[in-house]
């Protein structure tokens, strides 16, 4: 729209966010039923992330991720994340109010050092450290299909406690949808991204969805 031939646009960023919403909600149509009242705020979140409204369709949960979730952010806990990007999208306030911190460990000097030695991705060895670390509830995987297939077998194997909640959602040609659907077979509170799309950008959408439905709920 034009003004007086001035582009008008919307330039608060409240409301640039809440008009992004309402379209996201007018587009999504009558698919919004489909979601429960938890799962909606996180499917509008990573919609207004990537701008795909497929993601709709390719999302998944299973066994109570989303209460265990926001159960174990409640308490504080730890989060690991296969990648410094999704560390760095968290919002801090909100982690803080709740003493969460997030942490990854690809670029660990001796994860590095491990790596090389053992002929493995820094993906595997970092995760490897991290899930066993007893404070550490929560996986976010975003790009690495090695780091997801570690955490199952390491599951499997019954060498670490259950995670509160595993956000699987590997990008990529290689390996990304396989691994998500393997995991599929954990008894294990799982939010995951059917296919190859993802990314690391989807997994810190999905965490704030979380996130903001305790801060909706207890008023912050």
């Amino acid at each position: 729209m034009e003004i007086g031939g001035v582009m008008a646009y919307i330039k608060v960023p409240g409301d640039i966010e809440k008009r992004s919403f309402e379209i996201i909600e007018e587009e999504l149509g009558e698919k919004i039923h489909q979601f429960s009242e938890q799962e909606l705020p996180i499917v509008k979140r990573i919609i207004h992330t990537s701008a795909d409204f497929e993601y709709g369709d390719l999302i998944e949960f299973q066994n109570n991720a989303i209460q265990s979730g926001i159960e174990s952010l409640r308490k504080g806990c730890k989060i690991y994340c296969d990648t410094n990007m999704i560390v760095n999208g968290l919002s801090k306030p909100a982690m803080s109010k709740f003493a969460c911190s997030a942490y990854c460990l690809v670029s660990d000097k001796e994860v590095i050092e491990e790596a090389k030695k053992e002929g493995l991705t820094r993906s595997i060895v970092g995760i490897r450290k991290a899930a066993k670390d007893k404070e550490t509830k929560i996986f976010i995987i975003g790009n690495a299909p090695t780091a997801l297939y570690q955490l199952k077998e390491m599951i499997e194997r019954g060498e670490i406690e259950r995670p509160a909640l595993v956000i699987g959602v590997p990008v990529g040609f290689v390996g990304a949808a396989e691994s998500k659907e393997a995991f599929k077979s954990l008894d294990v509170p799982y939010i995951t991204i059917n296919g190859r799309k993802g990314g690391s950008t989807i997994g810190v959408g999905i965490l704030h969805g979380i996130l903001y439905q305790i801060y909706k709920r207890e008023g912050f």
